[in-house]
């Protein structure tokens, strides 16, 4: 008995071939599973995904057409200058997805820009920008107040490039102006600021770089919107003139449940964002589908959230302003905030941070109070903001835990207990710092301890 030829024996000779192509139904049962189910999930999601059971990192682009559309496509936005090509449909999901797009278009809404590049955080949004705009010899001004990882990766670049970095108070519009040499190429401050909350003028702001241009050509305003977000401005800021883009992690606002890491640039200015988007396309960042989609999903959630946190925060602000057992409240909707005339000109919400001094506390005693607030379980101990839940920390432990002390004074982020209010009801989260500001003197280091290992067992989390 012999066995039978192969059904594709013809096709398997390299000597000859027939001129048909190989019938599918003579593939194997394990081939046309395959095929077939991943045929049938196309069908089913009306994309030509590349698996079964799930979308994919790639499409079928059944042949070079589609290549070759997409690279014109690609050399359309860059040269037309009518936006950036972010916008392309999926070709890789290293420069875009269906989800992406998606993203994309939604904070085109929001933030009234022409162009949009979606990433993988907020950090990888600010340096990409200044990868592209910190060239040989280039200068940048910055407010104070910003972001000690933004500011520590500028002056990295202006190493690099062999150019310099100027550290302007926020607000000193006097100072800013002097600093700005025909080598500025960034003006780059934050709004609200961390962990003061100063509000940034994008007025003022505009108007003084758009007259620097007559001396600094290249100069652009990029502004750091993390806190204030788009929901947050009066006017959004890029109506406003001078202002060349808006960097900011969607991961705390935006997203608004600690869920999904991510990041945005949004422009006007298409030559600035089609150069992050060759960058990125580079060394890779782009934001992945799977957040893309969930983000999107819950965008809404997300600005009604915003809207709870910030009147919440506001109302904490308040009491602890009035209680005296604090010394300083920093929220930007206390009247004796030093940017209230600002605040009520420009934005609509006053965020969701505030950050406070207990009165007589030095920076040790600082940090045990933020770890007693703890304590009441209502108040999670964790960096950032913006989710579900109310977060304290103590700013020199989380942001500036390498910084001098000298240094903290001078920039005023000594002795400071931080707050992300979250979605609890702002009286509970009174009652927890009412707690604290009265009895965390009498709670011993050792107290706290005990507290956090019982707590990590009591969550079944087992020994710390």
């Amino acid at each position: 008995m012999t066995d039978a030829p192969h059904p594709l024996a013809l096709y398997l000779d390299s000597l000859g071939c027939p001129r048909e192509a190989p019938a599918y139904t003579a593939m194997s049962a394990e081939t046309r599973r395959l095929h077939d189910a991943i045929d049938a999930y196309a069908r089913r999601e009306k994309q030509a995904y590349l698996h079964p059971e799930s979308r994919t990192v790639l499409l079928d682009l059944f042949g070079s057409r589609e290549v070759v559309a997409w690279q014109e496509g690609k050399v359309g936005f860059m040269f037309d200058g009518e936006g950036c090509w972010s916008e392309l449909p999926p070709f890789y999901a290293r420069y875009g997805s269906v989800e992406t797009r998606a993203l994309i278009g939604k904070m085109r809404e929001l933030e009234h820009a022409k162009a949009v590049v979606a990433m993988e955080s907020g950090m990888q949004a600010s340096a990409l920008v200044m990868d592209v705009v910190m060239q040989r010899g280039a200068h940048a001004v910055i407010g104070r107040q910003i972001y000690n990882k933004t500011r520590s990766y500028l002056e990295l670049c202006a190493e690099k490039v062999g150019g310099r970095v100027t550290v302007v108070d926020d607000g000193d519009f006097d100072e800013l102006e002097r600093a700005i040499v025909p080598e500025t190429v960034l003006v780059l401050c934050e709004t609200f600021t961390n962990p003061l909350v100063r509000a940034q003028d994008p007025l003022r702001l505009g108007e003084l770089v758009t007259q620097a241009k007559a001396r600094a050509r290249g100069i652009r305003l990029v502004i750091d919107s993390t806190i204030a977000t788009p929901w947050g401005f009066r006017t959004p800021l890029l109506e406003t003139q001078g202002v060349s883009a808006v960097i900011a992690s969607g991961t705390k606002a935006l997203g608004g449940q600690d869920r999904d890491l991510w990041g945005y640039l949004a422009t006007n200015d298409v030559e600035l964002a089609n150069g992050v988007m060759d960058l990125m396309a580079m060394r890779g960042g782009i934001l992945d589908w799977r957040r893309a989609e969930a983000i999107v999903a819950g965008l809404d959630d997300a600005e009604r959230y915003h809207a709870q946190r910030c009147r919440s925060a506001e109302r904490v602000a308040a009491f602890l302003a009035a209680h005296p057992r604090v010394e300083r409240v920093n929220h930007p909707s206390l009247p004796d905030h030093p940017d209230a005339q600002v605040v009520a000109r420009h934005y609509a919400r006053t965020g969701s941070m505030v950050s406070f001094r207990i009165a007589g506390a030095d920076e040790e005693k600082t940090r045990h109070y933020a770890d007693v607030l703890a304590m009441t379980t209502v108040v999670r101990y964790a960096p950032s903001f913006d989710g579900l839940t109310t977060k304290v920390n103590h700013h020199k432990s989380v942001s500036e835990y390498f910084s001098p002390p000298e240094r903290l004074a001078r920039d005023g982020f000594d002795r400071l207990v931080r707050l992300g209010v979250g979605l609890e009801d702002a009286s509970d989260l009174c009652a927890a710092l009412n707690w604290m500001l009265h009895h965390g003197d009498a709670i011993t280091a050792d107290e706290v301890l005990s507290w956090q290992r019982q707590r990590r067992r009591d969550l079944g989390l087992g020994p710390e």
